[in-house]
């Protein structure tokens, strides 16, 4: 006899995937969140284009 390939729907189908309180951003600070990701990201952009110029110096 072989196996029958019949699962059994999920149990999970209820439930969304929740975010936990503690990783949650107030409504207000949203802007200043994204402010402080664009910085960083402004920076890591401004230090590949210096170590850009610094290698073509090297060469």
């Amino acid at each position: 006899m072989s196996r029958s390939n019949h699962q059994t729907p999920s149990k999970n189908k209820k439930s969304l995937p929740q975010t936990p309180k503690g990783m949650k951003i107030d409504p207000k600070n949203v802007s200043e969140e994204f402010a402080r990701e664009l910085a960083a990201h402004g920076d890591i952009i401004s230090k590949r284009e210096i170590n850009k110029v610094k290698m073509k110096k090297n060469k």
